[in-house]
């Protein structure tokens, strides 16, 4: 799946995952053996990727490890720069849930 370029990855959230590549959601794709990463985004005029090869070491794929999982940008960034996710402990914060709740 690494392999493929901007469409072939677009059909790929279309027809497999049954999503929308449109949306400006980024989609999130490892190789098998989690040295390499692609970062799939529309963005206003087009689609965007960003890849990254690791010399050594691998990526942390999220749990449950299915293939479709939700992250927030805070998570994806703890991958891309190799922080192991069950390792990090966050700091109590304030937080103000929007008028939905």
């Amino acid at each position: 799946m690494i392999s493929n370029s901007f469409y072939k990855l677009a059909a790929i959230v279309n027809q497999q995952m049954h999503l929308d590549p449109l949306t400006g959601d980024v989609y999130i794709f490892f190789n098998r053996r989690a040295t390499h990463i692609k970062l799939l985004q529309w963005q206003q005029d087009g689609f965007a990727i960003y890849y990254k090869r690791l010399e050594k070491g691998t990526f942390e794929i999220p749990k449950p490890g299915g293939v479709q999982s939700s992250l927030t940008s805070t998570q994806l960034m703890l991958i891309l720069q190799g922080i192991q996710m069950d390792k990090v402990q966050y700091r109590r914060r304030y937080f103000r849930q929007s008028a939905d709740h």
